[in-house]
């Protein structure tokens, strides 16, 4: 894989319509790399095989809402950044989809490429700086667990 291939932010978008997904995929696939899914299940077996920065997920689907999706995902995969994208407003999905779905942008189609791709950014934005919290965290907590044995040495010497 090239280096340009491994910087691209990694995106999953989950739509029942192909249409949307094609248009999508051809709208962004030289600035990100596009996973595409057709149903929720689809989207958590791209999940399953794929590391996935972003989800972008359609909330009106047959089989299952975007939210019923997100929400279905936390336990597995809680570090992607979650995207709700409708053609309809609803203020309850958008309720749902903050409370349940812990969704990070809520987009309404059409979407406008410009302002999507900046969203995206930016929630890329947030999921780097959480990752790199994490692993200042982890860190840390390994260099208190070293200092604490190092001390626990010293005082039994």
């Amino acid at each position: 894989m090239s280096e340009e291939a491994k910087d691209k932010i990694r995106i999953l978008y989950v739509d029942d319509e192909v249409n949307n997904l094609q248009a999508f995929k051809a709208t962004f696939r030289r600035e990100f790399k596009i996973h595409l899914a057709e149903s929720a299940a689809k989207g958590r077996e791209v999940l399953a095989d794929n590391d996935i920065d972003i989800i972008i997920t359609d909330q009106r689907m047959p089989e299952e809402t975007g939210v019923e999706f997100l929400e279905s995902i936390i336990d597995k995969h809680s570090e992607p950044i979650r995207i709700l994208l409708t053609g309809y407003t609803d203020i309850q999905a958008v309720i749902d989809a903050i409370n349940k779905g812990q969704v990070y942008h809520y987009l309404t189609k059409p979407w406008e490429e410009e302002y999507i791709k900046t969203v995206i950014k930016n929630a890329y934005e947030v999921y780097s700086l959480r990752k790199e919290n994490k692993k200042l965290t982890d860190d840390l907590l390994k260099a208190n667990e070293q200092l604490e044995f190092l001390l626990r040495q010293k005082l039994l010497s």
